[in-house]
């Protein structure tokens, strides 16, 4: 199974419903190319794993990347695991901080550091890490 996460900047601030309503949108063609993931926003920014057939996974992040609500699109890792980690998934989002519609039982404040910080860049692992305990609160 092919993943690929990566980190964009909106270029505009996402309401909760703004968000729901792109979920709303992208589920249809996500469930009709199989692809499963997660997606995070925070503070106006995001972090995203897609994972599925690597030729749709690639085309995915290529309508993504040339999506004008978002800039600086930096893919952060990618490459194969034996299973999906988000099977159960068709697409969904867990917002944090204060434009998030509702925050998960537990939340902490761990997440004060930016999406983008160099820090998910340098390493990715965490990045996963990070996807995969969201997948295991919601």
């Amino acid at each position: 199974m092919f993943f690929l996460v990566y980190l964009s900047a909106a270029v505009t601030w996402f309401s909760s419903k703004e968000l729901r309503d792109m979920l709303v949108t992208c589920r249809v063609s996500n469930e009709r190319d199989d692809i499963t993931g997660m997606l995070l926003y925070k503070d106006g920014n995001f972090m995203q794993v897609l994972e599925g057939q690597e030729a749709a996974v690639r085309m995915l992040h290529q309508r993504i990347n040339a999506d004008l609500r978002h800039r600086g699109l930096v893919v952060i890792d990618s490459g194969y695991s034996s299973a999906r980690q988000f099977g159960a998934w068709s697409m969904a989002f867990t917002g944090l901080g204060a434009s998030s519609p509702t925050l998960p039982e537990g939340y902490s404040e761990f997440m004060d550091t930016p999406l983008t910080d160099p820090a998910f860049i340098e390493h990715p692992d965490q990045c996963r890490r990070l996807l995969h305990m969201f997948r295991q609160i919601d």
